[in-house]
């Protein structure tokens, strides 16, 4: 089962100085950190703030190969978390099909942002996520690192800005 989630936030990790995509059950408090790179969070930010860039950014111009190609990107889904890595798919509807294509967490978010389209986690994801999320290097335990993130609030998450 899928668990539809929301970005609650864009964070930088205390410690490491890496952006932090942290993403919120609609249901539930759960949170998810997905720690990305500095590129893949611009890209986030610039839509989560509703900037306007000269030139289409790589999501942007992914976004309307897809409508142009009359598809339509119904939902992104984090499916697996493998060696630390997470995985995602992007699942479109073209010419009354579905399609799938394999994509990195970071670009399925920033594209579901610009397509207004719904993210999901599978299950099994959160449920590992939950208990091996790697923290901060400082020694804080995975327990400590969830706690943080749930008692995060608006002012502390903010805006983020590159």
């Amino acid at each position: 089962m899928d668990i539809e989630m929301r970005i609650r936030g864009l964070m930088m990790d205390p410690n490491t100085n890496m952006p932090i995509v942290v993403l919120k059950d609609v249901a539930s408090d759960t949170v998810l950190p997905i720690w990305v790179g500095i590129f893949e969070a611009n890209a986030i930010a610039l839509e989560i703030e509703k900037l306007a860039t000269p030139r289409p950014m790589t999501h942007d111009l992914t976004r309307n190969l897809i409508h142009s190609m009359n598809g339509r990107l119904d939902r992104v889904v984090i499916t697996e978390l493998k060696d630390d890595t997470f995985f995602a798919v992007l699942w479109l509807t073209q010419a009354g099909e579905a399609v799938t294509v394999d994509a990195r967490p970071s670009d399925a978010i920033a594209l579901a942002l610009r397509a207004d389209c719904p993210i999901f986690v599978a299950e099994p994801v959160l449920a590992v996520a939950r208990l091996s999320a790697a923290g901060p290097p400082d020694n804080a335990t995975t327990e400590q690192l969830r706690k943080w993130l749930e008692g995060l609030n608006d002012e502390d998450l903010g805006r983020y800005k590159m």
